[in-house]
């Protein structure tokens, strides 16, 4: 697998790159690919179907100077926290292992090393439902998912110091989301490894994500090509850049 060292951009670019990896490994263009980014600024994504008005509480966003994206994977909303959390994404084809072919283990095949890495750390974690990753009981990391001609984008959070009040601010959780979840609120659900007593910083989080997948995988560190870039920009503009497109729901 091509690894793509950390890149720190705005979400469109972010959701651009992810799409434009996807679309050139369909094409043949490209090897399976892993990689890890960070937002800057903090930054809240929707999922494909979701409403932005009913998921994200846009004047709290506005007012903290939080952008909206919305991307091309299912899943809830997400808050990024530009001093607190990593994103590790992954664009592989199926036949790459035969737990790919399948929604649940293609979760927990892809997201594997970020339980890996929180065992190295002392944590009791594991998966809880269909694509959360849980440390002592709350959740630390969602993933999610979209397919194209047997192709895979999976990409999702690793939450190492997320400021979990802003978090809770910016993003609307339904009484009947954390009633199912067996929580009163945001708070009782969501952890960070702070929260969990383990402090670091974005490289050491970094390093520590880069190790374990490379342990899981074998990755070999790349960059992207010019067709990648090429894609990504033209991306931004017709997609992830269109207020069309993030605001339609």
């Amino acid at each position: 697998m091509r690894f793509i060292p950390l890149i720190v951009a705005r979400p469109e670019v972010q959701m651009a790159i992810d799409e434009a990896i996807m679309l050139a490994r369909i094409e043949g263009r490209v090897p399976d690919t892993v990689r890890l980014y960070a937002f800057s600024p903090s930054s809240v994504t929707i999922g494909r179907f979701q409403s932005v008005r009913h998921d994200v509480n846009l004047d709290e966003a506005r007012k903290l100077g939080v952008p909206v994206v919305r991307r091309i994977t299912g899943g809830g909303s997400v808050f990024h926290d530009e001093f607190g959390e990593i994103t590790y994404s992954i664009v592989v084809g199926e036949e790459r292992h035969p737990d790919l072919r399948n929604i649940e283990r293609s979760y927990r095949y892809l997201a594997g090393p970020l339980v890996d890495a929180l065992r190295e750390l002392g944590l009791d974690a594991g998966f809880s439902g269909l694509n959360d990753i849980v440390a002592n009981g709350k959740k630390i990391s969602g993933s999610a998912q979209t397919r194209r001609r047997g192709i895979i984008l999976q990409h999702g959070t690793f939450m190492y110091a997320t400021r979990v009040e802003i978090l809770g601010s910016v993003l609307r959780a339904s009484k009947e989301k954390l009633r199912d979840k067996g929580v009163s609120s945001i708070w009782e659900r969501v952890t960070t490894l702070e929260r969990e007593g383990i402090k670091l910083n974005r490289w050491e989080a970094y390093e520590l994500l880069r190790e374990s997948f490379t342990n899981a995988f074998g990755i070999k560190e790349g960059k992207l090509t010019d067709y990648e870039l090429e894609l990504t920009g033209r991306l931004v503009e017709e997609r992830y850049g269109n207020p069309e497109w993030n605001e339609m729901k």
